[in-house]
């Protein structure tokens, strides 16, 4: 299951099915759980916490050193949930103290190749990022956001649930649950309409975001004014909770 080239550090604690592909490095630190795919030329640093049924494909860099000049080899971590897939040459750095100290990758996530994974990410649950698109440190992605290709997310910005980012994108300000933006920089052009169809979404719930997103949006209302008639819409399945909440947290600093 260990290819003869591949380099394991001692210290390394790996599941007994994990495959390991020719010259890959797993480095001190690192723990990869059972089911786990690594093809050749990967390299993995630690501290990294691997879940289970994870594949990395060829030239991986994973839990590499932060790019960031204040970190001065503090032991910071990458965490990565279950059943990721992680293609050709995708970059995932480490935490850094000042940023808590962890990168956290959740499940189920589709990572194309060549994006980039900066420290103190957390990522959440059944994303795809498509090719080169590359998130800056400090960003937050919650569950079910699709970003395409070389899509740019600046620092400490969030992007909420079931949000879609067109080609190229370059995203400056927090990108509110179910939004879809476009441009350089990115504006909002409407709600991710066929994603959330895909995920099951009733027509009245996606009809209860529309007008949640025209009243945000199109209709000329400070935020504040606009937060408080969405919370007149009647929402029977809590569609419009994550929403709300996302609005109140980030204070004003969305992307309009």
């Amino acid at each position: 299951m260990i290819h003869s080239t591949a380099l394991i550090d001692p210290d390394a604690r790996i599941a007994e099915d994990v495959c390991i592909g020719a010259y890959s490095v797993i480095g001190a630190g690192v723990e990869i759980g059972s089911g786990c795919e690594i093809a050749s030329h990967v390299v993995i640093e630690g501290p990294t916490r691997i879940g289970n049924n994870n594949r990395f494909f060829q030239f991986a860099s994973i839990g590499a050193e932060p790019q960031d000049k204040k970190y001065n080899g503090e032991a910071t971590t990458l965490e990565i949930g279950d059943n990721n897939l992680f293609r050709e040459s995708v970059t995932v750095n480490r935490g850094t103290v000042q940023g808590g100290g962890v990168t956290r990758i959740g499940s189920n996530n589709w990572v194309m190749a060549y994006v980039h994974i900066a420290h103190d990410c957390l990522i959440g649950n059944d994303n795809i990022f498509a090719n080169n698109a590359s998130l800056a440190g400090h960003v937050e992605i919650d569950d079910h956001v699709i970003l395409g290709g070389f899509t740019l997310v600046s620092q400490f910005n969030r992007i909420g649930a079931h949000a879609f980012s067109a080609m190229g994108s370059v995203i400056s300000r927090h990108v509110p649950p179910y939004v879809l933006v476009s441009g350089h920089m990115a504006e909002p052009v409407g709600i991710n309409t066929e994603g959330l169809k895909r995920r099951g979404f009733s027509e009245r719930q996606i009809r209860n975001i529309r007008q949640a997103y025209k009243l945000v949006y199109r209709s000329g209302l400070r935020l504040e004014v606009a937060q408080k008639e969405i919370q007149n819409i009647p929402s029977e399945a809590k569609e419009l909770d994550c929403f709300i909440a996302f609005l109140e947290a980030q204070q004003g600093g969305i992307i309009r």
